[in-house]
């Protein structure tokens, strides 16, 4: 089965309702597409990926059920294996190698995602469309600030991929940058 971002959407919405995790899989995915071009690999097989990380995350949001019982549900269906492995690695906790490139990225952007929308909610204008690489290295500095945001699996995940953190940044601003809209993060610049 090669599943279609359709297939992604309708299996996401099935089972996610809130809000903000459904902005979350959709940055996710703008990320994860933005990614796969620049490393020449296939846009929409990452960018379903990353639609379809969290799809168990609303009804199972602990350690011990998330995201096996999102992997159980996709293998099940029948997705391949190279999305259950990427969906297996983005959780740390499991021990389980991030060995392709679409996983290390995986890793490497679901947490950043969150650092910069809330880096662009903060500013004045509450844009995505004006903020810049260094606002966010300076909220990321303040550990009070999307304490929710592991910065320590960030930087591993930045160390896998062989990526700086302002240029892993910049590309994450970017990606969100091409959804700005469905994110809410056009604000005042409208």
């Amino acid at each position: 089965m090669r599943p279609t971002r359709e297939d992604a959407w309708n299996l996401l919405t099935e089972h996610v309702h809130s809000d903000s995790l459904i902005k979350h899989a959709l940055a996710v995915e703008a990320a994860m597409r933005y990614y796969a071009g620049v490393f020449g690999e296939d846009q929409e097989l990452w960018a379903v990926t990353g639609l379809i990380h969290d799809v168990d995350y609303e009804e199972h949001p602990t350690a011990e059920e998330h995201p096996l019982a999102g992997v159980a549900l996709l293998q099940e269906l029948g997705w391949p294996e190279e999305i259950v492995d990427a969906v297996k690695g983005h959780a740390l906790y499991l021990n389980v190698p991030r060995e392709t490139l679409m996983a290390k990225t995986l890793f490497a952007v679901d947490e950043l995602t969150g650092l910069v929308t809330a880096a662009a909610l903060v500013r004045p204008s509450k844009s995505i469309l004006d903020l810049e690489a260094k606002s966010v290295t300076k909220k990321w500095k303040d550990k009070a600030f999307a304490r929710g945001v592991n910065r320590e699996d960030i930087e591993l995940g930045m160390a896998e991929l062989g990526v700086e953190r302002a240029e892993h940044i910049t590309r994450v601003i970017a990606a969100l940058r091409t959804i700005a809209p469905a994110l809410d993060l056009v604000g005042t610049l409208a």
